[in-house]
């Protein structure tokens, strides 16, 4: 059973940020984290299975969009490339509100995430297995979030290109990147602007409790993506666009 002491210091953290959890939510994260290092024993999910360092290094980190983002007023969401989830649960359980939806190429992983709604009691998110490039092309997903995010480890304009094209003009595109990627920021620029987007900002910080250098670079849809984007799956990665 998780003390009160660990509990609080995950509670202190998320108040620095302005998210106060009630009962259910805690419960919802606690579950999710014994499910994370239950379903890690069989497959890859994450390196840190420790309960604090996962509610600091996942769960914490995940919500740190609320520094820059009004997230009341955000009404749907799309992750690319989840993985175990991140950040797009610990958004879901923060703020019930959001339309969220989950999409890796994994299926097992997929799997994991239909557990973890299922158990958590989550509604209104549902996951997508396949490729972004794929579904950035299908009429229901193309253009139709106010916000994309992305943890996913990928150089910016490849996870431009990946992402923008989901995100609604006026919408964002919010990559959680490393402290150092200015060079990487400066890159990508041009692509960004093909693919309709604006770096709006780079919100630069050190994750609470730990000495990890965080910047989170918020992209802003001014126009829409051409149809031409994103190209055919593997060439983003491949040949980012410069």
């Amino acid at each position: 059973m998780v003390g009160e002491n660990t509990q609080s210091k995950f509670d202190l953290e998320l108040e620095k940020i302005g998210i106060t959890l009630n009962e259910r939510q805690k419960q919802q994260f606690d579950k999710y984290y014994e499910m994370l290092v239950e379903w890690n024993k069989v497959m890859n999910l994450t390196g840190i299975t420790e309960y604090d360092e996962v509610n600091l290094k996942h769960f914490t980190d995940s919500l740190t969009i609320a520094r820059t983002q009004e997230m009341q007023k955000v009404q749907s969401v799309i992750d690319i490339g989840t993985g175990a989830g991140f950040p797009g649960i610990p958004l879901k359980i923060a703020f019930p509100h959001l339309k969220v939806v989950l999409l890796d190429s994994l299926n097992k992983r997929i799997k994991f995430l239909e557990a973890v709604i299922e158990e958590l009691g989550l509604e209104n998110i549902s996951t997508i297995h396949g490729r972004a490039e794929d579904f950035a092309k299908k009429k229901e997903y193309r253009e139709q979030f106010d916000l994309c995010v992305s943890r996913a480890v990928a150089n910016l304009s490849t996870l431009s290109e990946y992402c923008l094209p989901f995100v609604a003009v006026n919408g964002s595109f919010v990559s959680y990147k490393s402290g150092d990627s200015e060079e990487e920021i400066h890159q990508a620029k041009h692509a960004i602007s093909l693919l309709g987007g604006k770096v709006k900002n780079v919100d630069k910080f050190q994750l609470p409790g730990t000495d990890m250098g965080r910047a989170l670079v918020e992209i802003k849809k001014t126009k829409q993506t051409p149809g031409k984007y994103p190209r055919k799956a593997g060439l983003p990665a491949k040949e980012p666009l410069k």
